[in-house]
């Protein structure tokens, strides 16, 4: 039997069931895809049965269920490969063709869903640390390690979460690279970097570094299993595909990553420490301003692990390490940086982020919501970040600064850097500070668009999430109870339908007037965000051509939500044998994950009726 061109295959399906733009949403259990379509009479039940590849054709529970056997991973995939209808599509477009600024929109794409449990957990940490400080918690007590394993657990076991985030954008199976991730966090595995005994997979000597909490690893990793995965779902048979493929990708990637990712790491540790440790030796300044300026830098790619051991060598040996002088400085700076992006940014989801990132910052060291969720994000506040780090570094490596402690570089944690000068510590971080907030806060940066902060205000609920209000009092119905063909099938858009109790019709959201009927009876308005929505006032009312209808705007004018669009007789409606049914639909419904109406009670002007999740 001749092997199958899935992707052909994807694009005849699609075709067939009346084309991306009649399809509402599309997933896959373990042998169908899920089709919700908009108008089924659209779908060619016969034709999709023809499909070489396709099994049968089912209709149930208000689906086009497309039985496609063990393959149906693979054409789901090609779907979202030729389409926007599977979430596995979702990226964040590159900036432009500059390297730099294409890391840094995967690295902040790969964060963002985990930004805000991110910051929470930081910010846990931040109080806890202040609790042990002040003495009001027992660091020893099993209050504090069940507490602490809460604010802990995320940065721990980081990569896991990561890893669901890079294998969509990477279009690879999730729960694969969970499984990766999660051998890399293995308990096993982390105490085998400490362990004085040779590590070896077949023989192969493996050098072991820690990857719990680290970023770069995991995401090669994931962005390596997607051509594996591909390589191996298009020659294996698809009888033995579903366990065979992560059973291989999963023996081959875990000891591939560790013995390629843990050696290049190790390498570039060691010439890094190497460096820096002669540094300190000849020319203390520069190697404080080394460290204070790209602290961040190295933590982000996991070559810090490389001076970790330093550090703790010259606790036993000589009960202080002078590298960890300058960390002060560059942890503050950029917590810093943040504070003043919280300041100055007009985003006002941005602006809820960076306080409490900033504050964990300060407070306990916590910088990866700083980091990941706004400067590097934003990229110049980061930049000052680093300006401001290497030059209190540099301030604190000539005092000849360092700490008589392992200890998180933050405010509570300053009191550990009691060898060497602590007024030039004090300087140094002063100095660090001053500079990363000020040029933050007076140079600016390139804020996000104006038109994701209006979005953040129509998301009460979420950030996935827009709320329309419904531009008329009464009874909502079912779109497809509306006596009207066209609307009931949902070939406009989703929507609801509202039995109106007076003649006022008030927008249901800020936007733009696009259309305006001169006989008054229907509107389409679009939001600042892109949603657009058509207001139609009753059934086949244009045929009364605008009598009983005053409209109240024009189009191209702003209204804002509430703002009265029309007035209508509603008995001169009735009277004339047309039902006054408004109905609200989305008209770009195809554009986003779901459209749900709420359907089935009274409502006032103004109360949500439909939420968009994007």
């Amino acid at each position: 039997m001749p092997s199958l061109d899935y992707r052909s295959m994807a694009g005849d399906i699609l075709d067939r069931v009346g084309g991306e733009a009649n399809v509402a949403s599309v997933t896959h259990c373990a042998t169908r895809l899920r089709f919700k379509l908009k108008d089924t009479g659209k779908a060619d039940k016969a034709a999709v049965e023809r499909i070489p590849g396709v099994i049968t054709v089912m209709e149930a529970g208000g689906q086009f269920q497309v039985v496609v056997g063990n393959n149906v991973p693979v054409v789901y995939a090609e779907i979202g490969q030729i389409s926007k209808l599977t979430s596995d599509t979702a990226e964040v477009a590159p900036e432009d063709g500059n390297l730099l600024n294409r890391f840094i929109a995967l690295i902040s794409s790969i964060f963002l869903p985990v930004l805000w449990p991110l910051a929470g957990a930081g910010l846990f940490k931040a109080f806890l640390a202040a609790a042990t400080q002040f003495g009001w918690l027992d660091a020893a007590g099993t209050t504090y390690i069940i507490w602490n394993a809460a604010a802990d657990g995320l940065f721990t076991f980081l990569p896991i979460f990561l890893a669901v985030n890079a294998a969509k954008r990477f279009k690879t199976n999730m729960f694969t690279s969970m499984a990766i991730a999660a051998a890399l966090c293995y308990p096993a595995i982390t105490a085998l970097t400490s362990s004085t005994d040779p590590v070896t997979f077949f023989g192969i000597p493996v050098v072991m570094v820690t990857y719990t909490s680290s970023v770069i690893p995991i995401i090669i990793a994931v962005w390596l299993q997607s051509y594996l995965e591909r390589f191996l779902n298009h020659y294996l048979p698809n009888w033995l595909r579903n366990f065979t493929t992560p059973m291989l990708v999963l023996a081959i990637m875990v000891p591939f990553t560790m013995l390629t990712v843990g050696p290049v790491t190790s390498w570039l540790s060691t010439l890094l420490s190497g460096a820096i440790v002669w540094l300190f030796a000849t020319v203390p300044w520069l190697a404080g301003a080394l460290m204070g300026g790209f602290w961040q830098v190295f933590v982000l790619f996991g070559l810090h692990w490389g001076l970790v051991p330093f550090m703790i060598n010259d606790y036993a040996t000589i009960g202080y390490s002078i590298m960890t002088g300058p960390l002060p400085a560059a942890v503050l700076a950029q917590s810093a940086a943040a504070l003043a992006v919280m300041i100055r940014t007009r985003n006002s989801d941005l602006k809820k982020l960076a306080g409490p990132s900033a504050l964990s910052g300060f407070v306990a060291g916590i910088t990866e919501p700083a980091i990941y969720g706004v400067n590097l994000r934003l990229k110049k506040p980061f930049y000052y970040g680093i300006a401001g780090g290497a030059v209190g570094g540099a301030i604190a490596a000539i005092g000849g600064s360092a700490s008589t402690a392992f200890v998180f570089p933050s405010l509570l944690g300053l009191a550990a850097f009691s060898h060497g000068s602590f007024v030039m510590q004090l300087v140094g971080v002063g100095v660090a500070v001053v500079i990363a907030f000020g040029a933050t806060l007076v140079l600016g940066f390139d804020d996000l668009p104006e038109v994701e902060a209006k979005e953040a205000e129509l998301i009460p609920a979420g950030p996935g999430a827009a709320e329309i209000g419904a531009p008329v009092s009464g009874d909502t119905v079912v779109l497809a109870e509306v006596k009207d063909k066209v609307f009931a099938s949902g070939a406009l858009g989703n929507g609801v339908g509202i039995v109106p109790s007076d003649g006022k019709v008030y927008a249901p959201f800020a936007g733009t007037v696009l259309t305006a009927f001169p006989t008054g009876h229907a509107f389409g308005i679009k939001s600042a965000d892109g949603v657009e929505v058509l207001v139609h006032i009753g059934i086949d009312t244009v045929q009364l051509e605008g009598k009983g209808f005053t409209s109240a705007v024009t189009q191209g004018q702003t209204v804002a939500a509430g703002d009265l669009l029309a007035t209508v007789d509603l008995d001169a409606v009735k009277a004339a044998g047309y039902d006054p049914t408004t109905v609200v639909v989305v008209t770009n419904s195809a554009q986003f994950a779901a459209v749900l109406p709420a359907e089935g009670h009274r409502v006032n002007h103004g109360d949500t009726v439909i939420v968009i999740e994007r």
